[in-house]
C-alpha cells in the first residue's frame, strides 16, 4: 500500500483566501458610508448595480474614466503612509469625469499585491472611500488580487474606475470662445503626476523619506504624499451657476499639455505666470533638480490643479462661488486666437 502524500494548498502557493475574506468584512462599513441615491446593492455580488433614474437623471449619457496613482505608490509603500493614495486614486478619475460635465456616480477599485496585508489594504480602501465621499460617488465594488511571483511581497498596485452621467446635450467643453477667462484652482501639492522625476530628485539629493522635509514641517516622504485635491462638488456647483465652457484637469503634461485639450481649433491660451505663487514643494523641486521653468510647466501642476474656462461676464460670480466653497482661485489668463499655450510673466 502506497503512503499518502500531503497535498499542497493555495496558501502554500502564497495566496491567503481567508485574508481576502477578512479584508472584505473590514471594508464593508467604509463602502457603506459612500452610499448615495441610485445604489441598488452593496459589496459581495458578482457586479454592482446602479439605478440612473433613482439618481435623478431623465435622459442620461454615461461617462467613464480609469486611472492609477503611478510611482507615487512607491513612496507610500516605502514609508507606510498608504491611506492617502486611495484618495489620489479616486481624484484622478473623478476630476477627469467632471471635466466632461459629468457627475461621478460610482467607483470601483482594483488592488493587486504580492502578499495581502489586511491592515494595509484596508487603509488603502478606506482612503478610497474617503475620496468617494468627497466626490459624492458610491464605492460599489472592486477586486483584490494577491499575485505572488508577479509582485514582490511588499509591493502593491492600484487602478480605479469611475462612471458618471450627464443629461444629453450638456457635455463639456462647449462654447469656448476667444476672450473667455481662465480661472485656476490651487493644488494641494504634486498630486499624482511627475513622481518618477520627484523620486529621482530625492535620490540625487541623497535624502531618505524620513529626512526632515526641506519645504514644510514633517518627514519628506509624508509631505510628498499629500493627497490630490478633489474638485468635483465645486465644479458641479460652477456648472449649475452658468457660464462655464470647459475644465482642464492639470495632470501629466501640466498646463502646457492639458489646457489645449479643451480648446477648439484656432484657439490658444495666454497664461500669466505671475498670477499665482509657486508653492514651496515646487520651489524646492525646481531648485534641487535644477529644472527649467518649461520643464516644470509640462511635468507638474505647479500649483494649479484645475482650470475653468469661463465666459468673461460670468467670471467674477463663478470665482466668488468657488471661493465661498474654500477654493483658492487665481485669474491666470484668457483664451486667445492661435494655438497652444503662451506664457507671460515669471513664475515665482
Amino acid at each position: 500500500m502506497s503512503e499518502k502524500k500531503n497535498g499542497l494548498t493555495y496558501a502554500q502557493a502564497g495566496v491567503d483566501i481567508d485574508a481576502g475574506n477578512a479584508l472584505v468584512e473590514r471594508i464593508k462599513p467604509a463602502a457603506k458610508s459612500t452610499d448615495r441615491a441610485g445604489v441598488m446593492a452593496g459589496l459581495g455580488g458578482f457586479g454592482g448595480l446602479f439605478d440612473l433614474k433613482a439618481a435623478g437623471f431623465d435622459d442620461p449619457v454615461l461617462v467613464a474614466a480609469t486611472d492609477g496613482v503611478g510611482t507615487k505608490l512607491k513612496i507610500a509603500i516605502d514609508t507606510g503612509f498608504v491611506s492617502g493614495v486611495g484618495i489620489d486614486l479616486v481624484a484622478m478619475c473623478v476630476n477627469d469625469l467632471v471635466c466632461q460635465g459629468a457627475e461621478p456616480l460610482f467607483f470601483l477599485d482594483y488592488f493587486a499585491c504580492g502578499a495581502l496585508d489586511v491592515e494595509r489594504a484596508a487603509q488603502v480602501v478606506e482612503g478610497i472611500a474617503e475620496g468617494c465621499r468627497q466626490s459624492g460617488s458610491a464605492l460599489i465594488g472592486g477586486e483584490t488580487a494577491e499575485m505572488p511571483g508577479m509582485y514582490a511581497k511588499e509591493d502593491f498596485d492600484l487602478a480605479g474606475f469611475s462612471v458618471g452621467a450627464m443629461e444629453r446635450g450638456s457635455a463639456l467643453p462647449a462654447g469656448v470662445a476667444e476672450g473667455d477667462l481662465l480661472l485656476g484652482l490651487g493644488s494641494a501639492g504634486v498630486h499624482s503626476n511627475g513622481y518618477s522625476l520627484v523620486r529621482k530628485i530625492v535620490e540625487v539629493q541623497g535624502l531618505d523619506w524620513d529626512a526632515p522635509s526641506p519645504f514644510c514641517e514633517g518627514p519628506l516622504g509624508e509631505a510628498l504624499l499629500a493627497p490630490t485635491r478633489i474638485y468635483v462638488k465645486q465644479a458641479l456647483a460652477a456648472i449649475r451657476a452658468g457660464g462655464v465652457h470647459g475644465f482642464a484637469h492639470i495632470t501629466g503634461g501640466g498646463l502646457t499639455e492639458n489646457l489645449p485639450r479643451v480648446l477648439p481649433e484656432g484657439l490658444g491660451c495666454a497664461v500669466d505666470l505671475s498670477a499665482w505663487k509657486l508653492p514651496p514643494v515646487f520651489k524646492w523641486l525646481a531648485k534641487a533638480g535644477g529644472l527649467e521653468i518649461a520643464e516644470m510647466l509640462k511635468t507638474f501642476n505647479s500649483g494649479i490643479g484645475m482650470v475653468l474656462v469661463v465666459a468673461p461676464e460670468r467670471a467674477e460670480a463663478v470665482a466668488a462661488l468657488l471661493e465661498e466653497q474654500g477654493e483658492q482661485v487665481f485669474r491666470i489668463g484668457e483664451v486667445v486666437a492661435g494655438e497652444g499655450v503662451a506664457y507671460r510673466g515669471e513664475l515665482a
